[in-house]
């Protein structure tokens, strides 16, 4: 890599190795400190009453509860009024959008099974726990909608008073002459595909440690959370406090996916409890609370049609996509983008001209919905993957040839698709041969025959991914919506050789903080040894995003090569003062700085224990510190695409209809990886997830009563390691060529693809067996078994 201090090149040690994460032997050894392993003095346990109803009035009578021996406090929505202002969610990308105001705990009416209602503070736990249910509730319950088909339908009850429809937001998008191109078209296909809601579940639940100081008016905060900068400033507005008063530390987060990356009424309930009281509060989530209480993602019913020539050429689309939102749209960022990531994922690896599409976004008496790992890609995938097999088997061709000649070529880019999708350096055709030959095609194909014959219903399914990453400020800042998309780093030499920083993207367990490390080593010229990277305390690390969007290599990675770097020229000013050398003629290398001919004058520890002890021995006037601070801001591209080939082998059981998925293979391009170790994980664990999306996870609701049916693990069901098959990865290496060190996002690459794949890899299966379809995510054993006609 070019050097743009000097013009050499960079000698390249650390980036690109696999190197294992510095934190892993602390972790594995049970040195992990997560937010429940943390206590404050005095603290106060909390327990929230949650409304049992998806939509009801009630009145509450908290006497008995708030005489309970232990209980401290029995706090509602009138109490906490003061203490924090409601926040509403308004967004210049969704004008128009119906979204009422939140409070910490809702007053008089509860809008969907789970909501807040009250909050008891006690000496334990359970104490807290038996003071929530002596709590006197009187519910009056209210029509309700949580079905997504009828939240719309005329004469559906309204979510909240006064509104004329339930419809939260919705617009058309259209470019090129769609009519035109589908009634020319040699060939049409479609489908309606409709996907159920889920959630993140992380090993970690969510949880918050407030403790207000009454003799400086400062709140600390300690969270499971992904974003802490965004949430001091959101503490500072909704509290009314000066936010250089407000603390956010996130120390080890026990995995994010998403989810805690939004304002949530309970963690705030806690924070103006503690403000209010003047006691510490603490609150975590317990595992059926979290799956009632945390957002919900992904419940569409999507309608599409792709038109294509008599070449086989794809000519365009025409999508309609119904989104249920729940009852409010989450806040800060709105949970109506999930939509428009789901569009943006549509027919984006192909080359097409035309498209229409159709968004509406629907409020239901539902838990809030929100961005959770790889937010809509997976959907907008699994419709165009989808259609792409319908039209190959259409027109008897096979659908890795539709697929190649269809695809968008690199030197096609940059260009902008119908659906106004930015597209730069992707290289679909290699990726595309590089698991052709890492499946092994042919063999594979002959083995799924063989199989056949044998009687075994095996299918084999392909996706073609792009995802879109590491936004930068133009995302949210257009919308006047304030989501960080840069990120700070303050790099600083320690007086005995190593390197310190401080960095603004958060670490929530993908391991960011041990490929920035590996950035900063080659950056400065040390050893990635001799690096510790610091995150997740406002206190002390600067201003940024945190972790959300794949962002961590691609933004967090560019601002430290730019604090590695100015803190380097630092350094060889210095040194060049003390040797009497120009900077330029002088380099460092393994923490030492070296001549022109290559030999070591001195090390980093004497120059970095001179600077700091002996500034006296300095020439005068030079003043080089021994820190330096790099702020990143992308001023072009708005994401950054990456792109990907998916394939599943799966098995069906013709007697049970559960779905098995043999082998899985995946190609990824993320740009320059920086630490194969840390990717190949990312890959790994996103696959794991879409398996989950594809096959189990579901957030369910009774049709008639609304009723939540997924109140456990025991129902809504994860995969577990014997449900995850041998995932073969390749790489391929684009380097973005807008930054220095050429990364994209990779954490949430596998997601997009596997339900995908692995829909179709079902589906291939029925078809060989002389089945119908399968068009519902996740894969019910019933559905397998209508579709192979062996129940009605």
């Amino acid at each position: 890599m070019p050097d743009t201090a000097t013009g050499r090149a960079m000698p390249q040690t650390a980036i690109g190795r696999a190197m294992p994460r510095e934190a892993t032997r602390r972790l594995v050894a049970g040195g992990g400190r997560y937010l429940d392993d943390h206590t404050e003095r005095g603290e106060l346990h909390a327990a929230f009453l949650r409304s049992p109803l998806p939509h009801a009035r009630f009145t509450l009578d908290v006497g008995a509860a708030a005489a309970l021996p232990g209980v401290h406090a029995v706090l509602t929505a009138a109490d906490l009024a003061a203490m924090c202002r409601p926040w509403r969610t308004v967004s210049k990308a969704f004008p128009g959008l119906v979204s009422p105001e939140q409070g910490p705990l809702a007053a008089g009416r509860a809008t969907w099974q789970g909501e807040p209602v009250a909050m008891v503070l006690a000496a334990s736990r359970a104490i807290a726990e038996d003071g929530a249910e002596a709590i006197v509730a009187q519910w009056d319950e209210l029509p309700a909608v949580t079905s997504l088909d009828a939240a719309l339908a005329p004469g559906a009850p309204p979510v909240h008073p006064g509104l004329e429809s339930n419809r939260a937001w919705g617009g058309t998008i259209q470019h090129g002459q769609p009519d035109a191109a589908f009634a020319e078209a040699a060939l049409v296909v479609e489908e309606r595909l409709s996907f159920t809601r889920h959630t993140g579940v992380p090993l970690e639940p969510r949880g918050a440690v407030a403790t207000w100081e009454p003799g400086t008016g400062a709140l600390t905060l300690r969270l499971s959370h992904q974003m802490p900068h965004q949430m001091r400033l959101h503490l500072a507005e909704q509290l009314g406090l000066p936010i250089n008063r407000v603390r956010v530390i996130c120390a080890d987060v026990g995995g994010g996916f998403g989810i805690k990356m939004h304002v949530y009424q309970d963690e705030f309930a806690v924070a103006a409890a503690s403000r209010l009281l003047g006691r510490p509060v603490r609150w975590v989530s317990d595992r059926m609370e979290a799956l009632m209480a945390d957002i919900h993602a992904r419940e569409h019913i999507v309608t599409a049609r792709m038109a294509v020539d008599a070449a086989g050429n794809i000519l365009g689309f025409d999508v309609q996509d119904l989104q249920g939102l729940g009852a409010v749209s989450i806040y800060p960022r709105s949970s109506t983008l999930e939509a428009m990531s789901m569009l943006r994922a549509v027919g984006t690896p192909y080359r097409f001209a035309h498209g229409r599409a159709r968004i509406d976004c629907a409020l239901q008496n539902k838990v809030p919905t929100g961005q959770y790992r790889a937010v809509g890609a997976p959907i907008g995938c699994a419709m165009t993957e989808h259609l792409i097999e319908k039209a190959a088997r259409a027109r008897g061709e096979d659908p890795w040839d539709f697929r190649a000649r269809n695809l968008l070529r690199l030197d096609e880019m940059p260009c902008a698709n119908p659906f106004g999708a930015a597209l730069h350096g992707l290289h679909h055709h290699a990726a595309l041969e590089k698991a052709r030959a890492l499946m092994d095609l042919p063999a594979l194909r002959a083995g799924i025959a063989a199989g056949r014959e044998a009687g075994r219903l095996l299918g084999l399914g392909l996706a073609v991914v792009v995802e879109f990453t590491a936004a930068g400020p133009v995302a949210y800042g257009a919308a006047h919506v304030n989501v960080a998309a840069t990120d700070t780093v303050v790099a600083t030499l320690e007086p005995t050789g190593e390197i310190s920083a401080q960095a603004s993207i958060t670490e929530i367990g993908q391991g960011i903080t041990q490929g920035l490390a590996q950035v900063l080593a080659d950056a400065v010229g040390v050893a990635a040894e001799a690096v510790r990277v610091e995150a997740g305390d406002t206190a002390a690390a600067p201003h940024g995003g945190g972790a959300w969007a794949s962002r961590g290599a691609a933004i967090g990675g560019e601002a430290i090569w730019g604090a590695g770097r100015r803190l380097r020229a630092q350094l060889l000013e210095a040194a060049g003062a003390l040797l009497q050398a120009a900077p330029e003629t002088l380099d460092i290398r393994g923490g030492e700085i070296l001549d022109q001919a290559g030999t070591a004058r001195m090390t980093l520890a004497e120059l970095g224990r001179l600077m700091l002890f002996r500034g006296h021995e300095m020439p005068k006037g030079v003043t080089p510190g021994l820190s330096a601070a790099f702020h990143y801001r992308r001023e072009g591209d708005a994401t950054l695409a990456n792109n990907g080939v998916h394939a599943a082998l799966v098995e069906l059981d013709r007697d049970t209809g559960l779905v098995r998925v043999l082998r899985y293979w995946m190609v990824g391009d993320c740009g320059r990886v920086l630490n194969p170790l840390l990717v190949d994980g990312q890959y790994r664990g996103g696959v794991a997830t879409g398996i989950g999306e594809a096959l189990l996870e579901a957030c369910r609701y009774d049709a008639e009563s609304g009723q939540f049916l997924s109140g456990t693990l025991a129902d809504y069901l994860l995969p577990m390691a014997t449900d995850i098959p041998d995932i073969a990865l390749g790489h391929v290496e684009t380097p973005y060529a807008g930054s220095a060190l050429g990364a994209k996002g990779a954490g949430e690459s596998g997601t997009c693809g596997a339900p995908a794949a692995i829909l179709n890899a079902v589906n291939d299966a029925l078809e060989a067996a002389g089945g119908g379809a399968v068009t519902e995510l996740p894969i019910h054993p019933v559905a397998v078994l209508r579709a192979l006609g062996r129940l009605a």
